[in-house]
């Protein structure tokens, strides 16, 4: 059996001018213990979950709206410089690089499939509703969009791939659009954000005409993007800590330190 006990105040093995152990603080040092024994373990952030940066919440107004213009500008940028790109040069050739349920040789191609749109009314009709959802979403950060998008872009990509029907092909960025609006509606009520809430309900009264778009019946339109890509909306919602408001940051790390070190 070993046990543990503080050296003598004139020991020659303590440091020249340091304090008895089991008196007094030294830096990172805890009550009654010596270097290394009264500083707590680390903690990891978030219980668990993807934890938020520190740097998030020292955002000014004016940095967090730049951030939001930026992922929507950039959204915008990207899908109508693929779709231009791909009816001039490529004759609407890349249109073929979408999802195509069931092809293994294709599985890839959901992180393709958001970025082409048939035609022009297809694309104005994802593109309003695509910049407003990024520049909310943007809003909150560079983390919390990258998150958000990569949940939503696999969970939507893999159950079109499963459930879209042999033969189709699944192009457009509605997917995406359906997985934004369920993380805004929904994230207030796992960050217990009273304005995340309110923002949701107004988005969810605004937009509750979508809810169609997740219920098969249209032809041509494929509701199993927009049914998946609102699940991995709800989904983010739930596993992601990047846009929690700091109060709630705060009373987790508390309740993380309340636990405190345990010792062998």
């Amino acid at each position: 059996m070993t046990s543990n006990y503080p050296l003598p105040p004139n020991s020659p093995r303590r440091p020249r001018g340091s304090a008895p152990y089991g008196a007094g603080y030294g830096p990172g040092v805890g009550p009654g213990y010596g270097p290394g024994y009264g500083a707590p373990p680390p903690q990891r952030r978030g219980g668990g979950r993807l934890a938020p940066p520190a740097s998030q919440y020292a955002l000014t107004a004016k940095q967090k709206r730049a951030s939001g213009f930026r992922f929507a500008f950039g959204f915008l940028a990207v899908i109508w410089g693929v779709f231009i790109v791909n009816e001039v040069f490529f004759l609407g050739a890349l249109k073929a690089f979408g999802v195509h349920p069931l092809d293994a040789n294709t599985l890839l191609l959901i992180f393709t499939s958001p970025l082409l749109h048939a035609n022009v009314s297809h694309i104005i009709s994802n593109s309003i509703p695509g910049a407003i959802f990024c520049f909310l979403i943007g809003y909150s950060g560079a983390r919390v969009f990258w998150e958000v998008t990569g949940i939503v872009t696999v969970i939507a990509g893999l159950g079109t791939w499963v459930f879209g029907g042999i033969g189709t092909n699944h192009i457009g960025a509605s997917g995406l659009i359906y997985g934004w609006l369920a993380y805004l509606v929904v994230r207030g009520f796992f960050n217990r954000s009273a304005q995340q809430i309110a923002l949701g309900v107004i988005l969810g009264f605004f937009y509750s005409g979508l809810i169609w778009g997740v219920l098969p019946g249209t032809e041509g339109v494929s509701w199993q993007g927009h049914l998946f890509g609102a699940i991995g909306g709800i989904v983010a919602g739930m596993a992601i800590t990047s846009d929690d408001p700091p109060e709630l940051r705060e009373r987790r790390a508390r309740r993380q330190t309340g636990r405190g070190p345990r010792y062998a």
